[in-house]
């Protein structure tokens, strides 16, 4: 098979792999038809965090399983599934309290596994990761666009809201324009916050989030965006969604809380150790800080049944698709900012 795979930073390439196997009962075989680009993949791209010469890539597939082993019971060879970015058994202690991502089964999509950017990837314990969906929108192109974000950056904006503790009638600032950012602005909607401020530098992306729900923008950077958010808040919001991961945003947000309220963090946290955070603040303030890396299989049958009656849709977050050939150059667009996120079809159009 194909496969997307580092060789250095700046340079993904696609290469011939062995095609994945079925290597115990609880395995599945997918044939990957939708998978993407995420911006956590733009840290090894540009040398900002280690990884090996010649692994394949990619955490966010979909598509139509092949085979399964014996004891596989959920899906089917035929069926349509998605796959969160953890692969999780769902039955021990952590799975059972929602919390996939400290599976003590857990397992990812790299290595013998064939990368989420390719043409087949195997789900060990498919039972406890895939997530089927309904034969009557297997094959609705646009209702898979609209699921594939559920792989990744809708559950982890969505866990950015449920940490943040938003709710009905909730006043939120979402820190990162991103996809993860503009899925928080969805996701706080959603729980049906009443005030949604968006905090962002880049235009397009905060008109993105205005028609996601956001009630307002704030485009200033460092103490000037603290100002306009606690401006818009009468002193700052209760609770707050860092969708970002670097130190400036962290502060931001914790600058921007006010006293007694939460953050909900989701953005990775790479070189935040070396830039310093203000904890202190937050011990001097009373606020809360909660999240970490989301357990989007916990979220993903609740968000699914909205995107399947159509009140939940972060699909315009897709601002380019390529095919597997040109996965190269979606990371390219990705890292200058040039595509919020890379929609990529390992199989054409398939």
């Amino acid at each position: 098979m194909r496969a997307a795979v580092f060789n250095a930073p700046g340079e993904i390439d696609v290469e011939e792999r062995p095609r994945p196997e079925i290597e115990a009962p609880t395995d599945a075989i997918v044939r990957v038809t939708h998978t993407a680009i995420c911006g956590s993949d733009l840290w090894f791209y540009r040398g900002d965090s280690d990884r090996d010469a010649g692994s394949p890539v990619g955490h966010e597939p979909m598509g139509i399983v092949e085979a399964v082993g014996d004891d596989v019971t959920s899906v089917e060879p035929g069926d349509r599934v998605l796959a969160p970015f953890a692969i999780s058994c769902g039955e021990c202690e952590f799975c059972r309290k929602g919390l996939h991502t400290s599976c003590e089964n857990g397992d990812s999509w790299g290595g013998d596994n064939g990368g989420g950017q390719g043409e087949y990837v195997r789900s060990t314990h498919a039972d406890g990761t895939l997530v089927r969906v309904p034969d009557r929108h297997a094959d609705d192109e646009d209702t898979l666009r609209s699921l594939l974000p559920l792989t990744d950056v809708m559950g982890t904006g969505h866990h950015a809201a449920v940490s943040a503790g938003v709710e009905v009638g909730s006043t939120v600032a979402v820190i990162g324009d991103g996809a993860v950012g503009l899925c928080g602005v969805l996701a706080a909607r959603r729980l049906g916050a009443e005030r949604i401020i968006a905090v962002g530098h880049h235009e397009d992306r905060l008109e993105l989030a205005e028609e996601f729900g956001a009630t307002e923008t704030v485009s200033e950077r460092g103490e000037a965006a603290v100002e306009r958010i606690r401006e818009l808040t009468y002193g700052g919001p209760n609770h707050v969604m860092e969708c970002v991961g670097a130190a400036s945003a962290m502060n931001t947000a914790i600058d921007a809380v006010r006293p007694g309220g939460t953050i909900g963090y989701v953005g990775v946290p790479y070189g935040v150790e070396d830039e310093g955070l203000d904890v202190f603040g937050m011990f001097g303030q009373n606020v809360t800080l909660a999240g970490g890396v989301a357990p989007v299989r916990a979220y993903a049958e609740e968000l699914m049944a909205d995107v399947l009656q159509g009140t939940l849709d972060p699909a315009p977050i897709f601002t380019e698709t390529v095919g597997l050939d040109d996965v190269a150059e979606g990371y390219r667009m990705m890292d200058e900012r040039e595509a919020i996120k890379v929609l990529v079809k390992p199989h054409g159009d398939a």
